[in-house]
C-alpha cells in the first residue's frame, strides 16, 4: 500500500478544520478563515513540491508561505481599538518574496533568508502582543482574553522556530544538497502551521460576531487623576446597567458605552485595583451569582447564564477562586460569604 506523504495528511486535517470554521458562519472568523487557507495551500504546495519536484510548486510554496505571518497578525489584531492605517505595508514582504520566486533560477535570490527574517520579526511582534496581557485583545470576549493571549504567544514562538526551520533548510542546501530538506520541511514547518492554524482558530472563535464593528472612540488625552472618574463610569454601567451580562462583553464594547478610550480603561484598571478588565468583570459576575445563588431557587446553570458566564467550567473556575467554594456548596452555606 503507498504511502501518503505527510504533507497531504496535514492539508487533508487543516482542511477539515478550515470546513468547520466556514460552517460557523461568522463574520470575526474570516481572518482565521483566510489563515487556515494558506496554510492548506501552502501545505499542498509542500507536498506536490518534494514529491513531484513541480517547477509551479517551487514558485507558489515561499509565496503562500510569505502570506502566513502577516495574516496570523491581522487574526490576532483584528479587532484592536487603534487600528493602523498602513495595513498595506504588511504586503510588502509578500511582495518582496513573489520578486525573488520569480527569479530564483536567474540569481539565486536568498528566499530562505527572506522567509526566515519574516517570520522572526512577526513572531517577535506575537510574543509581545501576548505580554502586553489579556487587556491587549480588546475585541475578544473578556472571558477568553487570557487564552487569545496564550494563543498569540504559541503563535509567535512557533513561528519563530519555524524560522529557524527555514534556515536549517537553507544550511543544509548548502552544505548536504539538500538531501536532508525533505524530512526537514515534513518535520518541521508543517507541523508548526498546523500549531499556528490551531492558535488562530482559537483567537477568531473568541471574536464576537461583531467584532470588526466594535471600534472604540478616538484616543483621548486622559490624566492619571482621572483614573477614578473612568473606575466610577465603568462601576455605574456594570450596576446599572448590568453590562457584565452581555457573555459577548469585550473591552472595546466597554469603552464604547463608556465613551472612553479601551486603553485608558485598561491602564485605569491596572493602576487602581492592580488586575485587568477580563477580572474586573468576573468580579461583577461572581457577586451576581453570589446574589443569585443566595436569593433564588434558580438552578446553577440558569445562574450562570444570568450572571454572563458562557462554559460552566469558567464559572466554577472563576467562583472557586473567588470564594473557595463551588457554586453548589456555596448555596448550601448556611454560613454568609
Amino acid at each position: 500500500m503507498p504511502a501518503i506523504p505527510l504533507p497531504f495528511i496535514i492539508a487533508l486535517l487543516l482542511a477539515i478544520l478550515l470546513v468547520k470554521l466556514v460552517l460557523l458562519h461568522e463574520t470575526a472568523l474570516r481572518p482565521a478563515i483566510g489563515f487556515v487557507a494558506a496554510c492548506v495551500v501552502v501545505a499542498l504546495a509542500v507536498g506536490v513540491r518534494w514529491s513531484f519536484d513541480a517547477p509551479f510548486a517551487r514558485f507558489l510554496q515561499p509565496v503562500v508561505a510569505a502570506a502566513l505571518p502577516p495574516i496570523a497578525w491581522f487574526c490576532f489584531t483584528a479587532g484592536r481599538a487603534a487600528r493602523s492605517k498602513a495595513r498595506w505595508l504588511h504586503g510588502l514582504p509578500v511582495a518582496l518574496v513573489l520578486f525573488a520566486s520569480a527569479g530564483w533560477q536567474v540569481w539565486r535570490s536568498p528566499i530562505d533568508l527572506l522567509l526566515a527574517l519574516l517570520y522572526i520579526g512577526y513572531g517577535v511582534a506575537l510574543l509581545r502582543l501576548a505580554g502586553a496581557g489579556p487587556d491587549g485583545f480588546a475585541a475578544v470576549r473578556l472571558s477568553d482574553a487570557n487564552r487569545a493571549r496564550k494563543a498569540a504567544g504559541m503563535a509567535g514562538g512557533v513561528l519563530i522556530v519555524s524560522a529557524f526551520v527555514d534556515l536549517l533548510i537553507a544550511v543544509d542546501f548548502g552544505f548536504y544538497s539538500g538531501n536532508h530538506a525533505a524530512r526537514i520541511v515534513a518535520a518541521g514547518n508543517l507541523l508548526l502551521l498546523s500549531a499556528v492554524a490551531y492558535a488562530v482558530a482559537t483567537v477568531g472563535r473568541s471574536l464576537p460576531v461583531d467584532a470588526g464593528e466594535e471600534t472604540a472612540p478616538e484616543p483621548l488625552r486622559v490624566p492619571r487623576e482621572d483614573d477614578g472618574r473612568i473606575l466610577a463610569a465603568i462601576d455605574r454601567l456594570m450596576r446599572e446597567r448590568k453590562l457584565f451580562r452581555d457573555p459577548d462583553l469585550t473591552l472595546n464594547r466597554i469603552a464604547r458605552r463608556a465613551g472612553l478610550p479601551a486603553r485608558h480603561i485598561s491602564g485605569a484598571v491596572n493602576r487602581l485595583v492592580s488586575r485587568n478588565v477580563s477580572q474586573l468583570v468576573n468580579g461583577y459576575r461572581i457577586e451576581e451569582a453570589k446574589r443569585l445563588l443566595t436569593e433564588t431557587d434558580l438552578p446553577v446553570t440558569t445562574i450562570m447564564f444570568e450572571a454572563g458566564f458562557q462554559t460552566k467550567s469558567n464559572f466554577n473556575r472563576e467562583f472557586l477562586r473567588a470564594t473557595g467554594q463551588n457554586p453548589s456548596d456555596y448555596r448550601r452555606s448556611p454560613i454568609e460569604n
